[in-house]
């Protein structure tokens, strides 16, 4: 859409152009000088009915005759598509668009998201909340309007399975991409893509078909969801646990100013702590925060981890807490204070 508008635009200067090069010329062989030319070109297609310059001769007349015929139209054309350009806001979008690409260019340690339909506007409105960067890729001229017309968003427009659109996004610096787009197909190129510019993203992919999961892990996104089979599970435990389910969302969506479910790095676990264990740490009379879950090096998981086990720098911690406690729980298991 935008390419076309500046194809547009310039496809209309050049015809401009040409008509007046063409008269400039053909009134300089006709006797005139330079600056005569050009204003008597000027005159001549604008039709404003000033007097000539000099007074045409036969030859004069029938250059200018043409010259009315052949530019009146384009003349009238350039004016309709420039007043079409303001009046539609194309000007203020190219400058809008203008100025989120430089915002872009200097981004890092953002999200990708690919496809704004409600899942990937789900998790830009999620990841805002956590104020986490998100620099979204949409091809729909209607939904990037709507982006546009919000306060702060940055997009790129373009097909995400495109890989010049990729690298608008930055993707090269960018912590992790989410591809929500309808089609398996084109979530897979997508993965294959983003692999190849940025080896280290973290990618995370949605899915329809049941064996399309598998595809898109080898071709390596961290993690699949599909929305249909999350959905069905969902139902199913709000009819058998209605009231714990109820318990866990509450939880997961409460106000990040509120109670939260924190992941905790061990990566500068304090040299008092390494080797220690859970009940060693104290954490619930240090920092007020619980630790309910362990994450180890091989990616296994321990959930509600017993008091006797031992911890590691390599070790994630998953503890529940308000936003003081979980920062005081930080200070305390870390040399500096600044577990990621």
């Amino acid at each position: 859409m935008k390419g076309n508008n500046f194809k547009h635009a310039y496809l209309t200067i050049g015809l401009l152009l040409s008509v007046i090069v063409i008269g400039t010329i053909g009134y300089s062989l006709l006797g005139y000088t330079p600056s005569e030319a050009i204003y008597q070109t000027i005159i001549t297609i604008a039709t404003v009915g000033f007097e000539e310059v000099h007074q045409l001769d036969n030859r004069g007349m029938w250059f200018t005759s043409i010259l009315v015929v052949v530019s009146i139209g384009i003349f009238f054309y350039a004016v309709t598509s420039f007043t079409r350009y303001i009046v539609e806001g194309v000007f203020m979008n190219t400058y809008k668009d203008t100025k989120v690409k430089r915002k872009i260019e200097k981004i890092s340690d953002h999200v990708v998201i690919c496809g704004y339909g409600r899942n990937g506007k789900q998790a830009a409105i999620e990841l805002s909340q956590h104020k986490v960067k998100v620099v979204i890729i949409e091809q729909n001229p209607e939904i990037i309007q709507v982006l546009r017309n919000a306060s702060g968003m940055l997009y790129v427009e373009g097909d995400a399975a495109d890989e010049e659109v990729l690298k608008q996004s930055h993707l090269e610096s960018a912590q992790a991409m989410i591809t929500t787009l309808p089609e398996d197909a084109d979530n897979l190129f997508v993965v294959l893509s983003a692999k190849e510019l940025n080896p280290d993203i973290k990618i995370i992919s949605r899915a329809s078909l049941d064996n399309s999961d598998v595809k898109l892990k080898r071709a390596g996104a961290t993690n699949v969801i599909m929305p249909d089979k999350i959905g069905g599970q969902r139902m199913a435990k709000l009819v058998a646990q209605p009231d714990v389910v109820e318990f866990i969302e509450l939880m997961l969506l409460q106000s990040i100013d509120s109670v939260v479910l924190e992941e905790i790095s061990c990566h500068n676990l304090s040299s008092c702590f390494a080797g220690k264990s859970i009940s060693e740490l104290d954490s619930r009379n240090t920092s007020g925060a619980n630790v309910i879950g362990l994450k180890r090096e091989d990616k296994s998981y321990m959930i509600n981890p017993v008091s006797e086990t031992t911890l590691t720098s390599s070790d994630k911690l998953f503890a529940l807490g308000t936003r003081s406690q979980i920062d005081q729980l930080i200070k305390t298991i870390t040399s500096d204070g600044t577990g990621t």
